[in-house]
């Protein structure tokens, strides 16, 4: 496939510079006028022939180019003039007359003339109908197919001359284009197969025509690359088509007849780039303004940007109307014949309804187009006109032929292929238009197609409910609610712009009705969101603020039979209020649709959605107020049944005595043949008989028997009732015999047979099903099938009874936690006080605390009987039940360790067994025991005796225990505590060490800073003393200037003057004159190895001598680094300041000893700060972390001349200079404590700079020798 270059739409794009205004016409180069030689009495003379008003009928023109013998460019350029005049027929019958009259003349006269017919029959191909119009006789109809035969034969005859001439490459390359244009395009493919249609073949012919004539051109024939274009374009290389379009383009970018722009729209438009298909389309447009093609085309690109919009959308009616009035109409104005525009036009008309403009519209499309897409929307056109007609057969017709046009089968036009499936649904043909829609849904997921596939598998589901049938519709029902779920799931894809049907959600409501009434309800809410964004402005409520108080004013211009249906299910989900307010709301929107519209007839939504009200107040416990609505119901319509029989089972729940049973018995009279009457008598007589032995005599079954035989033998009410009345028989059957255990059996088996029958009738009776599993845990112990059998009632049937059944199964299972979990949700369903529940729970306690040997377990069980006691005091049942678990929990309590139980458990039991015993004895004594008297009376002697005496035993060894067990606790307790105490005194005696080592650090560290502050200020003022000595008198100018040195020859000095060593005979740097030319002599240095000044110089120069002071800080004091250790060393003793003044003798040194003392360091400077460690008050404020070497670098002595030396001397007792090695002397000896500052900062292990207060000056008595001493 070939790249896609990148579009240049307006032909710029290579730097061409051709004006587009002079661009070549066809026909340019016919003149308007030709003279035509002819033979006269004077010789030869001319005929003027005016081409611009040619005769209409060509013969005589003719006629005169025969006798004269013209020759044949004559003829080319008179039929040529016709053709301008877009008089074809004229033109090819002057053709055919010249080839006529040049029979005789030479084959290659006429090869010219033969490829002029050939491109004429071209062109009226392209003019000529697809089919035979109506009412034409075929002999004399001349289609596409006529004129492409008679330029195939012209154009053999011209081969047969020269085959190898060029025009006729290009003339067959057009002929297999347009020939392929009447062939169907390929049906289905599998995927990756290869098309091997007709069509596919004529266009790779095409291709390979238009090839040849390229290449006989050499690359120059545009109208060859033009077609190779084409014919890709139509096989569906749309990457390479745009390359060749754009390489036209390229090379030609004057061409706008035929305009290459227009083909690399349409390309870029397949390819999916719709916007740079609009910019090339609007390019053309700009260049020929009165081009049809892109007018329609840029009228489609509007089309389809309004498609993708909704129809409330205001970019909708924008974009709309700009396509069919700006282009589209433009288009047709300009042809009306254009069969593009014909078939947009019609799309327009037939929206408006105007069915004669829409027939018309599509015939001209068909007839007039030699694209199959349009013969296919012309089609379509004519499908939807009949089938809005009723006229199936004919749109069926016409729908098979649009699809035909695109393919047919698995290709083919997707929207009639969902038409002739919408004529089958009216047609009856549900088979067949679900097998067409399912080939629809598989080429595409069209959401239209699985709508109507959706709705119609559906309608299976509904219409067998309805019908009562018992066939199996699940797999229709699955099917129906995956279709249209996916519809809905489409509606939230942004992209498609799909609006949601209400439709599609009411049968997913219906759908879920039964298995997802949540589900349903949802779909129903949604429902009613659409509606409301459907409420016009007036009618929507301007004051209400609180949305609360809006929404039931907007429900009431609802449907209100859409606030039924959602008052039903929230009716089903128990959710009371909220059915309450939908039903209410529900009757207010009666009222206001019966104002709307008066000849709506709403007394049946009335009626209905009253009833339902009413039953919402019965289940709210509301129950005077659904009397007044039955009533009002029946003021309404007397015979209304069903407020009969409500108001009757009222009446039985207030007054179960006196008027309830007046009222049914009422009932009963009035409406004895309604089964829904029968069914509530029933009930009443399972409530109030009195029950016999004997199956024939209970008045339940004469009943229920009595309307099985003579009003409807299959209602399942009354076959539920018999079969809940063999069970309750064959439950309370002895089963001491065989014989006896035989007829429980049967009995058994006769509940289930009646069970059977009403599940047969009514697979979702959930009573019935409730029944087979009673039977089947009673009478075959089958555990495991009735517990599946109760979980799937339970999710259906909302009823006490399922759940107390599925608790006494899992009680018989042994899994107490989950039967009382059971009894527990059963009791919680408005039956706080029933007395059978609460027994059933003490029950389960009772074996769970049994199981467990729980006390706690037991003493629950005894509430609940205690429970159910205070319910039903009468009954004796129930106290026998208290009794009995009184005397189990004494039993327990004895037999569970010390350790297990309390003085007060087994003091509580004891007197529980006394009430027991009691209690007892009065069972035994009364008229009708629940267990032989004997058998009770045997067990109140047990605990009178036996068990009284046991308990009374378990006292006294309780009572021992714990007062044992409680001078234990107690010490154990005292013992705690002491150590708890313990514990807190050592954590704060922590706490206040901690808090005091931070106290303490916290101002060693304020004092070091007040240090560093003090020798900042110090140094600072040194420096600028330093400074002003720097500085002298200009003896010119007066100004300050800096101190020139005189630089002499260097020579020694045999005497030194007293004065330049400062006072008491002290130098510099503390050491005598004396003292410097001994050590001058002996060449050694002093002790602790700190190289000084010294007398002698050994021949450094005064450069030399400024660049060591730099290094040493010499003459700006110590360095300016100053680091502080994290814990400062605060000395006691004047042996601190001694060791901590390193570096400060002032004795003289020579070159050796300085070298040596820089690369080893001081060993006494290491003892002296190791003694201040040891000597320190506190072993927490010892210097951490400090340099167990000596420091390896020195301050250095630079040695001066004899000279320099006096003129130090006399610059330090003026200006106080600070000494070389760092140190800072103060000769008055009052402004406090000397520092030594040693930079170690420079030394390969980047060690702090050490810092230590001295009290007293390092100097001594001035022999320089002190700094020597330990």
């Amino acid at each position: 496939m070939a790249p896609i270059r990148p579009a240049q739409v307006n032909g710029h794009g290579l730097g061409y510079a051709s004006d587009l205004a002079s661009a070549n016409q066809r026909f340019s180069d016919i003149p308007s006028a030709i003279d035509i030689p002819v033979q006269g009495d004077e010789g030869e003379e001319a005929v003027e022939v005016n081409l611009e008003d040619l005769l209409d009928d060509p013969t005589e023109l003719c006629t005169l180019l025969e006798n004269e013998k013209a020759a044949r460019n004559f003829w080319m350029v008179i039929s040529l003039a016709y053709a301008k005049q877009r008089k074809v027929d004229h033109a090819i019958d002057v053709l055919t007359k010249g080839l006529g009259a040049m029979a005789r003349g030479a084959p290659k006269e006429k090869l010219s003339m033969l490829s002029c017919l050939c491109w004429l029959y071209l062109w009226k191909s392209r003019e000529a109908p697809r089919m035979i119009p109506e009412g034409a006789l075929v002999s004399e109809a001349k289609t596409k197919d006529f004129y492409l035969q008679a330029s195939t034969a012209t154009l053999n005859e011209a081969s047969r001359i020269n085959p190898s001439f060029p025009p006729l490459f290009l003339a067959r390359g057009v002929l297999y284009l347009l020939r392929a244009s009447l062939q169907p395009p390929a049906k289905s493919t599998a995927p990756g197969a290869q098309d091997l249609s007709e069509r596919v073949d004529t266009l790779r012919q095409a291709v390979k025509c238009f090839e040849d004539a390229s290449r006989v051109s050499g690359g120059k024939n545009m109208m060859a690359l033009l077609g190779k274009a084409r014919a890709l374009f139509s096989l569906g290389k749309y990457a390479e088509a745009l390359d060749g379009y754009q390489k036209v383009l390229g090379k030609m970018p004057g061409l706008v007849d035929p305009d290459p722009r227009i083909g690399v729209g349409c390309c870029f438009w397949q390819l999916g780039f719709k916007d740079d298909a609009r910019a090339a389309w609007e390019r053309a447009l700009d260049i020929n303004p009165d081009s049809k093609i892109p007018n329609i085309l840029l009228g489609l690109y509007h089309l389809d940007a309004s498609s993708h919009l909704p129809t409330a959308d205001p970019d909708f009616v924008s974009l709309y109307r700009k396509a069919m009035t700006q282009y589209t109409q433009k288009a047709f104005k300009l042809d009306n014949n254009l069969p593009l525009a014909c078939a947009t036009f019609g799309g327009y008309f037939l929206s408006r309804k105007a069915m004669p403009t829409v027939e018309g519209l599509a015939r001209k499309a068909i007839e007039l187009t030699d694209v199959n897409a349009i013969a296919s929307d012309g089609w379509y056109l004519l499908a939807r006109k009949e089938h809005f007609g009723d006229e199936l057969s004919k749109a069926s017709d016409y729908y098979r032929r649009a699809d035909e046009a695109r393919g047919g089968g698995d290709r083919g036009y997707l929207p009639a292929k969902f038409g002739i499936a919408q004529l089958q649904v009216l047609s009856k043909d549900l088979d067949g238009a679900k097998f067409r829609l399912e080939k629809i849904i598989q080429l595409s997921k069209n959401a239209e197609a699985m709508t109507l596939l959706g709705t119609l598998y559906a309608e299976d589901v509904f219409a067998s409910l309805s019908s009562g049938h018992k066939e199996d519709k699940s797999t229709e029902q699955r099917k129906a609610t995956y279709l249209l779920e996916t519809v809905r799931m489409t509606w939230k894809d942004v992209k498609k712009h799909l609006t949601p049907d209400a439709s599609v959600l009411l049968n997913l409501a219906r759908l879920y009705e039964t298995d997802a009434p949540d589900k349903s309800l949802q779909c129903l809410q949604q429902v009613e969101a659409m509606e409301i964004d459907q409420i016009p402005d007036e009618d929507r409520p301007q004051d209400e603020e609180d949305e609360a108080s809006v929404l039931p004013l907007l429900r009431a211009h609802l449907p209100p039979q859409l606030l039924n249906n959602m008052g039903c299910f929230q009716y089903k989900a128990e959710k009371y209020t909220e059915a309450r307010e939908l039903f209410q709301t529900a009757l207010s929107a009666c009222i206001k649709l019966a104002d709307k519209d008066e000849s709506t007839d709403t007394d049946a939504l009335v009626t209905t959605i009253s009833y339902n009200l009413a039953r919402t107040y019965e289940a709210a416990v509301m129950l005077d107020e659904a009397s007044k609505v039955y009533e009002g119901l029946l003021e309404r319509h007397e015979d209304y049944t069903d407020a009969n029989v409500r108001l009757a089972y009222i009446a039985l729940r207030q007054s179960p005595n006196e008027d309830g049973p007046k009222q049914v018995s009422k009932l009963m009279q009035n409406d004895s043949t309604d089964l829904e009457a029968r069914a509530l008598y029933g009930w009443y007589l399972s409530k109030s008989k009195k029950r016999t032995a004997n199956i024939a005599e209970d008045p339940e079954q004469r009943h229920y028997k009595h309307t099985l035989q003579y009003h409807d033998k299959h209602d399942r009410y009354s076959l539920t009732g018999l079969g809940n009345l063999w069970l309750t028989m064959a439950r309370d059957m002895r089963r001491d015999t065989d014989t006896e255990r035989d007829k429980r059996r049967k009995s058994y088996e006769r509940a289930v047979e009646l069970f059977d029958k009403a599940l047969q009738l009514d697979p979702k009776n959930a009573y019935a099903a409730q029944g087979i599993a009673i039977a089947l845990v009673e009478d075959r112990k089958d555990f495991g099938a009735a517990v599946q059998i109760f979980a799937k009632i339970r999710d259906t049937l909302r009823d006490a009874s399922v759940l107390i059944n599925l608790g006494n199964v899992y009680v018989e299972l042994k899994q107490f936690t989950r039967a009382i979990e059971n009894f527990e949700a059963a009791l919680a369903k408005d039956r706080q006080g029933d007395a059978q529940i609460l027994t059933y729970l003490g029950r389960v306690w009772l074996f769970k605390a049994k199981q467990e040997k729980n006390a706690v377990a037991m003493k629950t069980s005894l509430d609940y009987a205690q429970q159910a006691l205070a319910t039903s005091p009468d009954h004796i049942i129930y106290r026998f039940n208290v009794a009995f678990v009184q005397i189990q929990l004494a039993q327990l309590l004895y037999s569970l360790p010390e350790t297990q139980r309390t003085l007060d458990d087994v003091q509580a039991a004891a007197r529980g067994l006394d009430e027991a015993i009691v209690s007892l004895d009065e069972i035994a004594k009364s008229k009708n025991p629940p267990y032989p008297r004997g058998d009770i009376e045997q067990r109140a002697n047990m605990g009178r005796n036996t068990m009284r005496r046991q308990l009374d035993r378990a006292v006294q060894a309780q009572r021992e225990y714990e007062e044992k067990n409680a001078a234990k606790l107690k010490q154990a307790r005292e013992a705690r505590d002491a150590e708890l105490k313990k514990r807190e005194m050592e954590k704060q005696e922590a706490e206040e060490r901690a808090n005091e080592h931070k106290r303490r650090i916290a101002e060693e560290r304020h004092r070091m800073q007040e240090v560093d502050r003090e020798l900042a200020e110090k140094r600072m003022e040194e420096e600028r003393r330093h400074e002003a000595a720097e500085m002298t008198t200009d003896e010119e100018t007066g100004e300050k200037v800096k101190k020139k040195k005189q630089r002499t020859v260097k020579r020694r000095k045999k005497d030194q003057s007293a004065d330049a060593s400062g006072t008491d005979g002290e130098g510099v740097n503390g050491a005598s004159k004396k003292t410097r030319r001994k050590r001058r002599k002996s060449g050694t240095g002093s002790d602790s190895g700190v190289a000084t000044s010294t007398d002698e110089e050994t021949g450094s120069a005064p450069k030399k001598r400024r660049k060591l002071e730099r290094k040493t800080g010499g003459g700006g004091g110590a360095s300016n680094k100053y680091k502080s250790s994290e814990i400062v060393v605060e000395s006691d003793s004047d042996e601190d300041a001694d060791g901590g003044d390193l570096g400060t003798d002032g004795k003289a040194a020579d070159e050796e000893s300085l070298d040596e003392d820089v690369r080893g360091g001081t060993k006494e400077g290491e003892d002296l700060r190791m003694s201040d460690a040891a000597d320190s008050d506190d072993a927490d404020e010892a210097v951490v972390g400090r340099s167990q070497t000596a420091r390896k670098k020195l301050s250095r002595a630079i040695a001066e001349d004899d000279d320099d030396e006096e003129e130090d001397a006399d610059e330090g007792e003026g200006g106080g200079d600070a000494v070389p090695n760092g140190r800072i002397d103060d000769d008055d000896d009052d402004d406090g404590p000397q520092v030594a500052a040693e930079d170690e900062g420079d030394d390969a292990g980047g060690r702090d700079t050490s810092m230590h207060d001295v009290s007293a000056g390092a100097g001594g008595d001035g022999d320089g020798d002190d700094g020597d001493e330990d």
